[in-house]
């Protein structure tokens, strides 16, 4: 972690950015190669993604709460170095506008729910595709919390669709947690500076 976290802090804000938008294009780009050979007809992906406020907001948005919340309360009363991911998040939301942590957390949502559980769910199931899912999280390998923590979320999100069959609600649930989560970093930056 040593290793990441100097690499982290070496990295400018935009080889930071560059990097995350680059890994996302990638897994976008991987959803549609695989999408091309796996799926036969567009129609029954499009069926994915249904407007279903009551699912997307209630269910997706109170699953998102309920992580948030538990996030929070390791971050509060857990020792630092148990819940310390190398400074990774801290640099991408650090010194962004709200509508920039905004923008990054739907980007990030969208990519990788179409390809996690939009392509690769549907395809070689929830199992498979939730641990490919928490493994491409490998800078938290070497800490046991936060990779509990990415697997338990990737089976979370993974079951939203199981249960709704509709992919929106991972996506939002995801989007959620990533932009509140985002906030507080960035909120919590601008209090020390201030």
């Amino acid at each position: 972690m040593n290793r990441q976290a100097k690499i982290i802090q070496e990295m400018s804000d935009r080889e930071i950015l560059l990097n995350l938008y680059i890994t996302q294009a990638i897994m976008l780009i991987i959803a549609i190669i695989l999408g091309f050979f796996w799926i036969d007809d567009l129609t029954v992906f499009y069926s994915l993604f249904k407007w279903d406020p009551v699912h997307i907001f209630l269910i997706g948005g109170g699953v998102a709460v309920i992580v948030i919340t538990i996030d929070l309360l390791f971050e509060k009363y857990l020792p630092k170095s148990w819940v310390d991911d190398g400074g990774i998040n801290e640099r991408v939301f650090a010194k962004r506008s709200v509508f920039h942590v905004f923008f990054i957390a739907a980007i990030v949502a969208i990519c990788e729910e179409i390809l996690f559980r939009g392509i690769l769910q549907t395809q070689i199931g929830l199992v498979l595709a939730s641990l490919i899912f928490a493994l491409i999280h490998f800078r938290y390998l070497s800490k046991i919390l936060l990779f509990t923590m990415a697997v338990v979320l990737s089976f979370i999100l993974g079951l939203l669709f199981e249960w709704t069959n509709n992919l929106l609600v991972p996506i939002f649930a995801h989007f959620l947690i990533d932009f509140v989560l985002g906030l507080f970093i960035m909120y919590k930056a601008r209090k020390k500076v201030s």
